[in-house]
């Protein structure tokens, strides 16, 4: 790893990665590290971004209704959920732990993010934390479901999960995690023990690129600037914006 590269800056230059070309991409609340690997990709690619919560005009959204209805028109290429629970079968938990109803922590709920999921063909889930805790066996309560059975119309779904240790990526024919890359500074032994769900290991497990000069430039400049919008105390900490 470079010196004067941040983890966070790997992981951003990572996503930005997986949405490719995507002409569309929208961003949820309380996704700073996604909505910047966004605009990094915006920067590449002149990709049109949404982020819930700016004030930006052109990154603004209507509190969510433009970006669900674009989600159901097709209009909407790539999109990020995360969860207090995600397992094997890329299920997410946003609704607590424990027997539902009377479950023992309740969070603030799933609100449209089963309707994304099934709409956006590309959900790219991420989670800060890499732990048992997080990555689990099975959820306790699924908020929002990886597959469905044959013959429900899903045009969407998840494709990739990335974490502070590592990027894996989804089959949904399989419903299963294959990994992709391991984040520099991190192991396989690492991940197979902080993950509690089972995940396919290629013959060769690769490292995650870390950005070049020029991605670093676009990450600390451009992006550090825009994504202060709606996430000030995060581009300051982060890049000193």
């Amino acid at each position: 790893m470079t010196p004067a590269c941040k983890p966070e800056e790997i992981v951003i230059s990572a996503i930005a990665d997986l949405l490719g070309a995507a002409g569309h991409i929208a961003v949820g609340v309380l996704s700073p590290i996604p909505g910047s690997a966004a605009l990094l990709a915006r920067a590449k690619t002149g990709a049109r971004v949404s982020i819930l919560g700016s004030t930006e005009p052109e990154f603004r959204s209507n509190e969510g209704v433009d970006v669900f209805d674009a989600a159901g028109q097709g209009r909407i290429d790539a999109f990020f959920l995360s969860g207090g629970q995600i397992d094997g079968a890329a299920n997410i938990n946003l609704t607590g732990i424990g027997d539902y109803p009377q479950m023992d922590v309740r969070w603030s709920g799933a609100f449209g993010s089963a309707y994304l999921y099934f709409q956006v063909p590309k959900v790219i889930l991420f989670r800060d934390e890499h732990s048992r805790r997080t990555l689990v066996e099975k959820v306790d309560f699924i908020s929002s479901p990886g597959v469905s059975e044959d013959g429900v119309y899903r045009p969407g779904g998840p494709y990739a999960l990335v974490t502070p240790l590592c990027v894996m990526m989804f089959d949904r024919a399989a419903a299963r995690f294959t990994l992709k890359s391991i984040h520099p500074g991190h192991s396989l032994d690492e991940i197979s023990d902080q993950t509690g769900f089972k995940f396919d290991i290629p013959e060769t497990v690769i490292e995650t690129e870390t950005p070049d000069g020029a991605t670093l430039n676009l990450i600390r400049g451009t992006v550090a600037q825009a994504i202060a919008n709606p996430y000030p105390a995060f581009a300051r900490d982060m890049f000193g914006v």
